[in-house]
Formats: C-alpha cells, structure tokens, sequence
C-alpha cells in the first residue's frame, strides 16, 4: 500500500510542476462547457425568408404577417417573380421562399381550398427538415384562424368549423429550453476527453523522458504501477465532474432532481473504463503525439455514437448495435436520466452493469498489456 501511495504522490507532483498542463486540466473544461454549452443547439432561428405575393390581398398579407411575428424567421425581403427568388437562394441569401399563388383569397372562399409553393435550401438536410415543420406550423395555425372566419354551409344553415385545441404536456423540461438537454451531454464530453487524453500520455510520457526504465529495475508491480497511475486522474475527472454540476446548475439552472451520489457513484466507475482504455493505449504507444492521435480517433467515434447529438434510435440498426460497446453513450443516458428524471438505481441497474464489467476488462488489459521488463 505505500508502494502505491508513493507512486500516487509523485504522479500529483508532476501534475502539478507542469505549469502549462494546469490550465488545460482545471480553466479550459471550464471556457468550453461555459461556451459550448451555450453554441451547441439544434434549435433553428435567423431563418432568412423571402415571399412571392402574386394575390396582394387581405389574406396573404395576414399569413406573411404570421411569418414576420414569429421569432424563427427573418424576412429578408419580398420578390416579384419565383425566378428572382431562385437566383437569390443560389447566392445564399435565402433560405425559404413562399409563393402565394393568384386567386389565393379568392379560392380560399369560394372552394374552401388552395395550394402554396414553399422552397427551401436542403443543403444542410437536418436544418431543413426543422425549418418545414416550422413553416407546416405557421401554416396550420393560419389554416385554422381562416377556416374559424368562413361558413360551411349545411342544408341551408351554416355552422361553424369545430377547433380541436391541444394543450401539450412538457416533462422533464417544460420550458423546452436546449441548454437543459446539451450541458449535461457537454459535461459528460469534458470529463471524458481529459481523463482518456491525460492517460493515454501518461505511461508514454516516462518512456520519452527514460523514467519508465528506471521503474521497470525497481520491485514495484505492475498492479502497483497501474493503480498509482490511475487514481490522480480519477480524481481529477471527479473534481472536474464536481466544478460542472455546479456550473449546470447555478449558471444554467440545469435541474438535479435524482441523487447526486449516484451520479457520483457511476461517474467513479466510468471514469475506470476511460482510465483503463487510456493506459492500454499509451502501453501501445512510442510517443506522446501518436498516443494523442488514436485517442482522438477514438474519442471522435465515441462521440459521434452516444446519442449526445444525433439520437440513437434515428442511427441504422447495424450503428445502434455497435452503441452498445460505447461506454459515452451509457453515460451520457444516465447523468440525463439522473438529472432531469430523477432515476434511481434500479432505472440504472442494466448499464451500469455494463459499465461495470467494461472497467473490469479494460483494467485487466491496462495491467496484462503493460510490460514491466523492455
């Protein structure tokens, strides 16, 4: 045991002599969870809009008028043909065009029915898939208003349309506000990327410096060496995930309705399974820069597949078969199901197992693949 608290004090000494790591472990965690948390949103807004009226009347200046009180769009301008409005959508000037067809009024009286014409710019596929529901809404809720304002006639009396209001319930974040959503993602983002990439070149490290020979000739163990490696950046991911809840929630107002300890409790066995595949990289590794290199190739893939971005149910059945290896993505469902769902240990139970038996194996591995004599 003192073998290993001598390993683990000197490990915290040249964390902390190196004055150029400090403020990448402790400042800069900090500016990006503050900044992307704030950045990262797929809400939709500064939609540039533009509008061919081809009816000038009463009722398509009421729906244009829909479009310029709402907050998604900007109206950009209003065009006299539909080939103009393309060219300007080809310089990127336009995002959506609305053309309003002749008679439109008319027709809406007459024969209770018209047609629109809506571009939108696709390019970024997501974006315009947010924007036409959008647009659906506004159209729909115009729809309803114009239909409330004419008479259908039935047997000589008129009645008037029926509206169905709906009154939405929001759980779990009822003032749909993103940040609620991203800042525990980003958190899980923070601590993962420091731990994986100040372990990776740690074992590394001493092979550059010649370090790690003079360990080898000591009689400290391999089990020794790996725990006295381990414990400083389990608990710097811990001191990290710390400063974040308290960021979360006094400056984001983030809710923490389930139990810190469990949070805590898993974050402690997670940070193993990131530790773990940290070291088995750097026992692979000649230097500092290839060490960083395949940690940032896995770390991108990690990311990409943990449902912090993209959900997972939207991915290909083969993608969502290989999550189930991504341990991100198991903490990236807890700490929100903690926080914002209040979950409990039994609603956790199944990937926490998983989780559980990753650190397991990986830590086994970190030990085996670390070769004491060179």
């Amino acid at each position: 045991m003192k073998t290993i608290l001598f390993i683990i004090q000197k490990e915290f000494k040249q964390i902390f002599r190196n004055k150029a790591m400090l403020p990448i472990i402790f400042v800069l965690p900090l500016v990006q969870l503050l900044i992307l948390s704030n950045a990262a949103s797929f809400e939709i807004k500064n939609i540039k809009f533009s509008y061919v009226d081809n009816d000038h009347s009463v009722a398509s200046r009421e729906l244009i008028s829909k479009f310029e009180a709402s907050k998604y769009f900007n109206i950009i301008k209003s065009f006299s043909s539909k080939k103009e409005a393309d060219l300007q959508m080809q310089t990127g000037k336009v995002d959506v065009i609305l053309e309003i067809p002749n008679h439109f009024e008319r027709d809406l009286i007459t024969e209770n029915n018209t047609n629109l014409s809506v571009s939108i710019n696709a390019i970024d596929g997501a974006a315009a898939g947010v924007e036409s529901v959008y647009i659906s809404q506004i159209i729909n809720g115009f729809n309803q208003k114009i239909q409330t304002q004419l008479y259908q006639y039935n047997d000589a009396s008129y009645v008037q349309t029926v509206n169905i209001v709906t009154i939405p319930s929001f759980w779990y974040n009822n003032t749909l506000n993103y940040k609620t959503f991203m800042v525990p993602g980003i958190l899980v983002l923070l601590v993962t990327m420091l731990t994986l990439f100040l372990s990776s070149m740690n074992i590394v490290r001493e092979k550059e410096m010649g370090t790690l020979e003079q360990i080898n000739v000591t009689p400290i163990r391999k089990y020794q060496f790996i725990i006295g490696k381990l414990f400083p950046f389990w608990v710097l991911g811990l001191v990290i995930l710390t400063v974040g809840l308290t960021i979360a929630k006094v400056i984001f107002s983030v809710p923490i309705l389930g139990s810190i300890g469990l949070i805590y409790f898993f974050t402690s066995i997670y940070l193993l399974v990131i530790l773990g595949i940290g070291l088995i990289i750097s026992n692979y590794s000649d230097t500092q820069q290839q060490a960083m290199f395949v940690a940032w190739f896995f770390t991108v893939i990690f990311i990409l597949m943990s449902g912090l971005f993209t959900p997972i149910e939207s991915m290909p059945q083969w993608a969502q078969n290989i999550t189930l290896f991504n341990p991100i993505r198991y903490f990236v469902e807890i700490i929100r199901m903690v926080m914002l769902k209040g979950a409990t240990f039994s609603d956790i139970s199944r990937p926490f197992i998983m989780i559980a038996c990753y650190a397991i194996v990986l830590n086994g591995i970190a030990v085996w693949s670390y070769r004491k004599v060179n």
